[in-house]
């Protein structure tokens, strides 16, 4: 029997609203999930303890799971985008920032934060921006073990760790971690992966801990609407059957018709995932 799909939101998409706000449409949508970007305007370290508390009641009472997503844009730096990152000399922002994501996930009962490696400085050679990104990693996953959540790292086109295949070394590296799981976006399977999506979706099951999705092209990295792109949605969201996290939309930007798109983003999915249910039991 299928596994109804636990449908989510990235709160990245609706950067216009409020995040109370943002997860009232939500759960009004019929979204059971929301991946909480922190970012300016939404919650953010440094937020006060009776703020981060009064989220995760609000999640409650509208029937919300949470998941905390790390991927602002210019959360750290006001000019440069993503910096600093795990790679770079002076990343110590981004372990302090990644460190705070994990105690208000744990604040909020989000058990996963999402994470990624960022992309290699041109000045640092490959074999030193491993090194770098093991050994940040470690501190990352102590901090983890002490607070009780779980990492979902996330292979990023154009990053260090930019496919499942980098995401499988990196894990080796750290000695297959229980709390070293992955985050797995279904549309960069499509952009750059050489499978097809339900098989990078099987291959990544064993350590699945979230899934963002959207619709994408081959070898093109843009976040589509759902029907824009090239997916078969119905065989990727069968792979997926008995996964029990969330499965977020990310159209970080989109935020300028985020209810309508939220709206046809949750019609899109459910009926894919009829198709999918229809599709298992004729065989």
């Amino acid at each position: 029997m299928s596994v109804p799909m636990n449908w989510a939101y990235c709160t990245n998409g609706f950067r216009d609203h409020p995040l109370d706000q943002t997860l009232e449409v939500l759960a009004d949508l019929g979204y059971t999930g929301a991946a909480v970007t922190l970012d300016h305007g939404h919650l953010m370290p440094g937020a006060s303890a009776a703020e981060v508390g009064r989220i995760a009641a609000l999640a409650r009472r509208l029937g919300l799971s949470l998941a905390v997503e790390t991927g602002g844009r210019y959360a750290l730096d006001p000019r440069r985008k993503h910096y600093p990152t795990l790679l770079h000399d002076d990343a110590e922002a981004r372990v302090r920032f990644l460190c705070e994501a994990m105690r208000i996930a744990a604040d909020l009962g989000a058990p996963v934060v999402h994470l990624w490696s960022g992309i290699r400085p041109p000045e640092v050679p490959e074999a030193e921006a491993w090194d770098r990104l093991v050994r940040q990693c470690e501190r990352l996953l102590g901090e983890a073990d002490e607070v009780g959540v779980t990492l979902g790292f996330e292979p990023e086109p154009g990053m260090l760790v930019a496919d499942l295949a980098g995401y499988e070394r990196l894990r080796g590296l750290l000695g297959g971690h229980a709390r070293f799981g992955l985050t797995l976006d279904i549309g960069h399977c499509r952009c750059l992966e050489p499978y097809d999506v339900p098989e990078c979706v099987e291959r990544a099951l064993p350590h699945l801990v979230h899934v963002q999705i959207e619709d994408m092209r081959r070898g093109v990295h843009e976040h589509l609407e759902f029907g824009e792109g090239e997916i078969d949605f119905p065989p990727a969201l069968a792979a997926l059957d008995g996964f029990g996290g969330l499965v977020a939309v990310e159209l970080a930007r989109h935020s300028h018709a985020a209810p309508d798109v939220a709206r046809r983003s949750i019609e899109f999915l459910r009926r894919a995932h009829d198709l999918a249910g229809a599709g298992r039991s004729r065989r």
